[in-house]
């Protein structure tokens, strides 16, 4: 199973075709849009996860590339500023992977397992002390480093 988040930039002549429908019909493939730009007559840019078997994933973006869909890999990682960190425990409420937890109640001491968060950031959102942040490469050159 692959999993991976992507930037999707699409021609104006493929605006008002069924791209990812596509994927998902054709391919099998999962997908999770995370921002999306299309206008009339402009290019149109999708930033989405896409999750599928290995060679259906592969068949699908051998597909988009066909279509002269360009396609570029978003590493988006959450960190911790451990100076930051006050160990309030609000960004344990919201996460929904378990990826920030308090394991032993005595300590209060907040881990952060960085292999089970899918960086959806609401623990940037949800913590006082501004130590969790959004690190994202791979939109600074489309103009959406802010998403």
């Amino acid at each position: 199973m692959v999993s991976e988040r992507v930037v999707l930039r699409f021609p104006r002549k493929l605006i008002e075709q069924p791209i990812i429908y596509m994927l998902s019909k054709k391919y099998d493939l999962v997908f999770n849009i995370l921002f999306a730009r299309v206008m009339p007559n402009q290019e149109g840019v999708l930033v989405a996860e896409l999750s599928g078997e290995d060679d259906n994933y592969q068949q699908g973006i051998d597909y988009l590339k066909e279509n002269e869909v360009d396609v570029q890999l978003l590493s988006r990682d959450v960190v911790r500023d451990e100076k930051r960190c006050t160990m309030c425990g609000a960004c344990t409420a919201v996460c929904p992977t378990g990826a920030l937890s308090i394991p032993d109640r005595k300590t209060m001491i907040v881990t952060f397992e960085v292999d089970k968060c899918v960086a959806c950031g609401q623990c940037v959102e949800a913590c006082p002390s501004n130590a969790m942040k959004v690190s994202l490469s791979g939109l600074e050159e489309l103009g959406l480093e802010n998403i």
